[in-house]
């Protein structure tokens, strides 16, 4: 459904963007915001893709490994890419292009989250909208986390503004190739087990425990009313 999923997916450029330029101006809001797209991003997770990926793979055994090898896999991404780099400010700086394969490795994900929109409308729209859903939370998150990592290596505004229009931009293009693809309903209950295990990554290691560093009740309610949230779509929507 390239005529659904690739206009959505429009909306997770604007929502990268609005995501950036809250962190160049709005940096104390950060985690309260993040919060919020953790407990949307797991739930989505545990509550869609991971349920249909089982379905279509047809073997709960084989289909939870795909979920541990998708975990896996962006973790070791992570780890060759520097997205979490722990040196102190002034020797992470000492390190030559740690922002730039940082700010790239973003953008590589960003159009692997644009595929999964592409790739999830060929099964049906209910899954399309949740993966959409998941999406364009992450994607904010990840125009805040663009800016930040980019701000924190350098302190070079005008690099972080150009990698947030590269990363803003990625998902599109991912939804346009995954549109334009034809996989069977096996291979694609495959990358929804491969993509699940990313997501639960992505909200268990990059947007919960930076929201929840300094935990208070107003987070905890927020992360909490993604999950209930999400819950109760999958649920109207009889998934």
């Amino acid at each position: 459904m390239p005529a659904v999923a690739i206009p959505l997916a429009g909306l997770t450029v604007i929502a990268t963007l609005i995501g950036g330029q809250i962190a160049l101006r709005l940096s104390h809001t950060l985690p309260t915001v993040i919060a919020l797209t953790g407990g949307v991003v797991v739930a989505v997770a545990l509550f869609d893709v991971l349920p249909e990926g089982i379905d279509n793979v047809g073997d709960t055994d084989r289909a939870t490994a795909l979920v541990a090898v998708g975990f896996l896999a962006f973790f070791f991404a992570e780890r060759a890419l520097v997205l979490h780099h722990r040196d102190d400010p002034d020797e992470a700086r000492a390190h030559h292009r740690v922002g730039v394969f940082g700010a790239l490795g973003l953008s590589i994900h960003s159009f692997i989250d644009g595929l999964g929109i592409g790739l999830a409308f060929g099964l049906d729209a209910a899954t399309g909208f949740l993966v959409f859903v998941a999406v364009v939370s992450h994607d904010f998150a990840d125009g805040l986390n663009t800016v930040s990592f980019v701000m924190s290596q350098s302190g070079d505004r005008r690099q972080a503004t150009r990698w947030l229009r590269i990363d803003a931009l990625a998902p599109l293009l991912g939804a346009i190739v995954g549109s334009v693809l034809t996989v069977s309903d096996q291979t694609l209950g495959y990358i929804l087990c491969l993509y699940s295990g990313f997501f639960l990554y992505m909200g268990a290691t990059d947007l919960l425990p930076e929201a929840h560093a300094h935990a208070s009740w107003q987070k905890v309610g927020l992360t909490a009313s993604g999950f209930a949230a999400i819950f109760a779509i999958t649920r109207v929507a009889g998934i």
